[in-house]
């Protein structure tokens, strides 16, 4: 792809159809780009258009689409195809901070998350001047640069808060210190004194704050770790300046809008921020300063407005009172009666309130509450800090903070009687109070474990929430029930079985709530309670207490994704999985009326998957749908056939990445089940699964060898009949995936399946072709995986072939290689195979080459008889060796580059494990006694011989313990 104007014209006609609404537009222009993303000068064309377009909607998309083609391709992944040459990435390297801090700023926004993502996979070691060269620019003394150059760094660093400690993170922080603090402080002391000189330019002020507000996000990632020498010795100077920003207020830099945080709340926000990580992390270095920053945020708290502008100031300021309160060398400020009563009332309580803004985003934004409301993501919410603010003045002043807030609990409910049309919102506090002072500790999978002693939460439970609960109207206000809804869900573990039972009626009816809040609570409290485990260890509700609301139960979650904005809602598909998984046959005489339902729904989705976690549980539903079903009456495979594979066909047809791996899984379900040969409806599909390009997505590997595997299972003499023309595609499949170190263990898969079920005519061509594949890899690279692998299928080889083909095929690829295989893998290797069923493998597959195998007995193989039967009685009686060399200490693990579509396992598509030997051999040992009986029968006073010379006394011990369990000796 030359880089010339003919083709950055053909670039930017395509740029601008990516644009188009319409879908046959769109679409094949994302194709095209996709198609060509692996040609040598690609990135380059993206940012000459970039640079060098007069249509700044074309410039903005080749931004766009650069960023995205750096994360997709950027990260070299092991077996993987590097889509960017090196000559492109040194010149993106050369060229990308200069565009980047010379482009305006929506622009340079995405550059600058470019260069971070280049950054976390080449920075230092691949870019070792990239900072030098970001930090001269700080001289420029053109903001608009300056800015450029603090977000990069921002986005660059930022990874320092959540990264795992070690010495490469350690030398990196270092080495960025070195270059970058001393200019920092500089910068940020020049930014202060600028601010002062512009102190009445409003324009620059704007600038100036944007600059001070990177710089302290920079602080904070770069002292997260670890308190740098240079930031402790230079303490004072960004103490000093932080707090007087804190206590700063200019009227020129308020703004009139209500909702969005001006650049002064965002400043003062993460200087909160900054003064509570020094509070928490370096508690003794900032013991000087911290009595005068706690008086500056109480002042800011008590004097902030509640317009939402203020929110995330309000609540990281509420955030630093209660990193301080937890630690106990704090304690003293916090331990008069007054104080505590003062910050109960002027911040806790004012802080719960639920406002108008809350209220227009319960009815008009409910998804953006219920993921701050229900997944915790409500962080910077007043609430959240406000209950945080609770639990760790709770820490240590439980007793007195109770009782005052037992006050205010009790004068809330009271006005709330009073006038409850008027008054609800005084209930809702109540109950966040409530909730806020009795949690002490909670998990995602039990709700709270952990409760205040001094909060009877069952008697507030009858008392103030099963009334709300029981109220005949689901849609009076729909606030408290919502509440009354999540305090049983927060709860569930402490509240009595009794009062949890009597609230799945009650939740099945608000099911029909109009609220999607509600609606989506009862759907989440549902599945919540459905999951909870009993004494047993079964569950805790069972099949036969939820069987008499089974018609109500489903009818209202699948009528409950009728109601508008509940179309794809993720909580009500997880509570009917759910419901199918607990209730199982109970759900048999309703699942034809609700597969179609799901079918349709599945024809909708796929239209434009946009909700992963709903797709993933509509697929999981489906699955259950099937198994239960099929379980009582293993005929009606054929009706789920008839129902799901039009739109599985439609699917496959038009590459719904990331249905596609989905529908693979549920067709290897069905094919399972079927017990009669394989349809002909399957059949027509075999060529298509192996069609290369299925291949190169790392997500349809695990499922589409699965189904493979169900193919050659189910109909392995079809295929040799009637496809044989197909078996070379299908050792293609292997052969490509026995060459990769992620992918090498599904390689075996398919291949042990082919050996097991394809009759052995049938690949008789091809058998020696396979083993040269094989010892290509181990010369190429051995890694332990591959080695376990190996083992499994040499001895399923034997085991279905016989001992004298495995030892014939071997000393064909080369003489004396039945010998080599032995002594340098069999040998030393085979205690490493892990899982039950393929130890019982190797075991047969061994004791076969020990006993049927008479190379083994009469050649120089001879001499390594002894050593394999200690290995195999190592195999029976040493622990497993699970030790890994260091150097291949990552390789599992599979890192799919950034953008394809990752394999998600269906739990209830999982698959039983199949043992290839059955109840043929149901004891290895006692058949190895057998076979080496009949050996020595065959050739009188070999074994025994063999044994006294070669084998150690403690696996003759085991040996002869063998032996006598089955009554057998040997001669």
């Amino acid at each position: 792809m030359e880089l010339n104007d003919a083709n950055l014209q053909t670039l930017t006609e395509y740029l601008q159809k990516t644009l188009n609404p319409d879908p046959l537009v769109r679409r094949p222009a994302e194709k095209f780009l996709e198609s060509v993303e692996g040609n040598q000068n690609y990135p380059l064309l993206l940012l000459t258009a970039l640079e060098k377009s007069q249509d700044e909607v074309i410039r903005v998309c080749a931004a766009v689409t650069f960023k995205n083609y750096i994360k997709r391709n950027w990260r070299i992944v092991e077996d993987e195809p590097n889509k960017i040459s090196d000559p492109d990435r040194t010149a993106i390297k050369a060229n990308i901070v200069n565009l980047m801090l010379t482009s305006p700023e929506q622009i340079q926004k995405q550059l600058s998350d470019a260069i971070s993502i280049i950054g976390r996979e080449d920075f230092p070691q691949k870019w070792p001047d990239l900072l030098t060269e970001m930090v001269t620019r700080f001289q420029s003394g053109d903001f608009h640069i300056i800015n450029g150059v603090l977000r990069t760094a921002h986005s660059l660093f930022k990874r320092y808060r959540h990264e795992f400690k070690s010495n490469e993170l350690w030398l990196e922080i270092k080495l960025v210190l070195d270059t970058f603090a001393q200019p920092l402080t500089e910068l940020f002391k020049a930014t202060i004194d600028l601010c002062q000189t512009h102190a009445t330019d409003v324009n620059a002020l704007k600038v100036l704050f944007s600059s001070l507000t990177l710089i302290s996000k920079l602080f904070y990632s770069l002292n997260f770790q670890d308190l740098p020498e240079f930031f402790e010795d230079n303490m004072e100077t960004w103490m000093t300046h932080f707090h007087n920003l804190l206590t700063l207020d200019n009227k020129l830099l308020q703004t009139d809008d209500e909702e969005e945080a001006g650049l002064l709340e965002l400043l003062k926000s993460q200087i909160c921020d900054n003064a509570a990580l020094y509070a928490q992390k370096y508690d003794e270095e900032f013991q000087p300063y911290l009595p005068r920053f706690v008086t500056a945020i109480w002042n800011l708290l008590v004097t902030t407005g509640q317009e939402v502008k203020y929110d995330l100031l309000v609540s990281n300021a509420i955030q630093f009172l209660a990193s301080v309160c937890e630690r106990p060398h704090y304690k003293h400020l916090f331990e008069d009666q007054n104080t505590l009563t003062s910050i109960c009332e002027k911040v806790i309580v004012p802080n719960m309130e639920f406002r108008s803004a809350d209220e227009e985003a319960f009815e008009d934004n409910s998804e953006e509450y219920i993921i701050r409301d229900l997944e915790g993501s409500d962080i910077d919410t007043r609430r959240r800090a406000a209950c945080d603010l609770v639990r760790g003045l709770c820490r240590f002043f439980e007793g007195p903070v109770t009782a005052i807030f037992s006050g205010y609990v009790n004068s809330m409910l009271t006005e709330y009687a009073k006038n409850p049309a008027v008054n609800w919102k005084h209930k809702d506090a109540a109950i966040y109070l409530v909730t806020s002072l009795a949690s002490k500790a909670q998990t995602q999978k039990h709700g709270i474990t952990q409760a205040n002693e001094l909060v009877n939460l069952s008697e507030f439970f009858v008392n103030h929430i099963l009334t709300d609960l029981r109220s005949p109207n689901v849609n009076e206000f729909p606030v408290l029930k919502a509440d009354a809804i999540k305090y049983v869900m927060t709860f569930r573990s402490q509240l009595p079985k009794e009062q949890l039972l009597e609230t799945v009626p009650l939740l099945v009816a608000h099911l029909r709530a109009e609220s999607t809040v509600q609606h989506t609570y009862a759907a989440h409290a549902l599945e919540r309670l459905f999951t909870m485990r009993g004494p047993s260890n079964s569950t805790l509700l069972s099949a036969t207490e939820i069987a008499p609301f089974t018609e109500q139960l489903l009818n209202n979650l699948f009528n409950a994704m009728a109601i508008p904005g509940s179309s794809e809602n993720e909580y009500i598909m997880k509570a009917i999985m759910r419901s199918f998984s607990l209730l199982q046959e109970t759900i048999v005489p309703y699942v034809p009326t609700l597969i179609g339902q799901l079918t349709q729904k599945l024809l909708l989705v796929s239209k434009n998957p946009s909700k992963p976690h709903f797709n993933h549980y509509l697929f999981e539903s489906l699955c259950l749908s099937i198994r239960i079903t099929c379980k009582a009456n293993p005929v009606s495979v054929g009706s789920f056939e008839e129902a799901l594979f039009p739109v599985f066909t439609e699917i496959l047809q038009s590459d719904v990445q990331e249905f596609v791996p989905y529908v693979f899984q549920v067709m290897s379900l069905l094919l399972e089940i079927h017990t009669s040969p394989i349809p002909s409806s399957y059949m027509a599909l075999f060529p298509h699964l192996l069609q290369p390009i299925l291949w190169e997505r790392t997500g349809n590997i695990p499922p589409l060898v699965r189904l493979l595997q169900a193919y050659l299972e189910k109909g392995g003499a079809t295929i040799a009949n009637s496809a044989a023309d197909k078996i070379p595609g299908l050792l293609g499949v292997f052969q490509k995936l026995i060459a990769s170190k992620a992918n090498d263990h599904q390689g075996f898969y398919l291949l042990n399946s082919i050996v097991e079920h394809m009759p052995p005519e049938s690949i008789t061509q091809y058998r020696k072709q396979i083993f040269i594949l094989l010892f290509q890899r181990l010369q190429s690279s051995k890694t332990t995986k591959f080695i376990k692998s190996f083992l499994v299928f040499i001895n399923l080889y034997c085991v279905k072939y016989g001992a004298i083909a495995l030892q014939e095929i071997f000393d064909d690829i080369q003489p004396k290689m039945f010998g080599m295989v032995l002594e340098k893998i069999v040998i030393p290797e085979v205690q490493k195979v892990s899982g039950q069923v393929e130890k019982k493998i190797c075991a047969v597959g061994i004791t076969k080459i020990l006993t049927e195998c008479p190379a083994m007995m009469d050649t120089e193989y001879t001499k390594l008889w002894p050593l394999v039967l200690q290995a195999l009685i190592g195999l029976f009686e040493l622990p497993e060796d699970d030790s890994i060399p260091d150097d291949e200490h990552f390789i599992d693990i599979e890192d799919t580059p950034g953008y394809q579509t990752a394999f998600s396992q269906l739990a209830f598509a999982g698959k039983k494990e199949h043992d290839p030997i059955g109840d043929a051999v149901n004891n290895p040992k006692i058949l190895l006694a057998q076979s080496l009986h009949k050996l020595s029968t065959a050739c009188p006073g070999r074994v025994p011989s063999m044994l006294s010379t070669s084998l150690n006394a403690e696996a003759l011990q085991f040996l002869q313990g063998y032996l006598q369990a089955a009554s057998v000796q040997l001669v």
